[in-house]
């Protein structure tokens, strides 16, 4: 079937993509995965207007997104509270609602967070490029022509009259990930956690870090005091592959923690944060605090699976 006119964008904020589950697999050729900084969010927006969870949406950051809607279409915003409005009217988060032609929607300004994003029923019709519809910013491939929006875009959909019966659906409270200002980041010891001196392991569980505006989806960079490598060693190690969520030290001793556009790494990662906290990353805005918890892998395991549970919930659910 024919694709739609959609939305437009009137203005694109800080910087909004077209972002979906990512492209796995590819790092043995340098591509990175791309795709949502906070699944979570992402997956939780698709399921709440009837998508797949892997449906693209856009992922908006910060501030300053305003976009047009060009014909009835149902939508979600999730993720970072950046003060959603229809038209001028408070929107509900979390929350599958309907726009008509001209509605216009506004993400101005943050509460929390860092990233929201806008699902719409039937998803966008953007190409699959290495089976992702995510954009790869600095490589020129995927999403709306390998690029960020810009002002004037206009996107489609497909049948997104199919999907107005979704409009109402929300989900439990215990559900919605808010997003704080003061984070707690589960890590498990990274593979080179024993090169580090103990005082500067003991240090880096025990004290806050800021997240740096310096910070974007290849990784954020925290300041605070500098974590010190064994004495005589080189600042680097040879390339190789790493994950999202690894924590770098490089020769400044400040913090990087990697994120989805980033494949392999030359420091030494001193931790890494587990996989149910990963969205969190998503959510790491300029000036927000920053914390190290340890934990082990049969932990870490337990709360991935309640995150799993949380989206089994929602997608068992609202199920057609």
């Amino acid at each position: 079937m024919a694709a739609v006119d959609l939305l437009e964008i009137i203005t694109p904020g800080i910087l909004a993509s077209i972002q979906d589950a990512g492209r796995q697999g590819f790092g043995e050729i340098g591509v990175a995965p791309s795709g949502a900084a906070d699944s979570y969010a992402c997956r939780i927006g698709n399921l709440l207007v009837g998508n797949l969870e892997n449906a693209a949406a856009i992922e908006i950051t910060l501030m300053g997104f305003q976009a047009r809607f060009l014909t009835e279409t149902v939508f979600a915003v999730t993720g970072a509270d950046l003060q959603p409005s229809l038209n001028g009217r408070a929107l509900p988060m979390w929350t599958a609602l309907k726009a008509a032609p001209g509605d216009i929607l506004d993400l101005p300004s943050p509460v929390c967070g860092c990233r929201a994003y806008l699902s719409v029923g039937g998803g966008l019709h953007i190409p699959a490029v290495m089976g992702s519809r995510s954009t790869n910013i600095g490589a020129g491939f995927g999403g709306f022509d390998g690029r960020m929006l810009r002002a004037g875009d206009r996107l489609t959909g497909c049948r997104p009259g199919h999907y107005l019966a979704c409009a109402g659906r929300s989900i439990p409270d215990a559900l919605k990930a808010l997003p704080v200002s003061e984070w707690v980041l589960r890590v498990i010891p990274g593979p080179q956690h024993d090169q580090f001196p103990e005082t500067s392991r003991l240090q880096f569980y025990e004290v806050a870090y800021t997240v740096s505006g310096k910070s974007d989806r290849t990784g954020v960079r925290l300041e605070g005091p500098t974590i010190g490598k064994e004495a005589g060693a080189p600042d680097s190690i040879l390339s190789e592959g790493i994950l999202c969520g690894a924590i770098q030290i490089p020769g400044d001793g400040k913090p990087i923690i990697l994120l989805n556009e980033t494949v392999t790494g030359g420091y030494r990662k001193i931790a890494v944060v587990i996989a149910a906290d990963l969205p969190l990353l998503g959510q790491l805005a300029p000036g927000d605090t920053v914390r190290f918890q340890e934990t082990d892998l049969s932990s870490a395991l337990d709360l991935l699976r309640r995150v799993e549970a949380a989206v089994d919930w929602v997608r068992g659910n609202f199920s057609d």
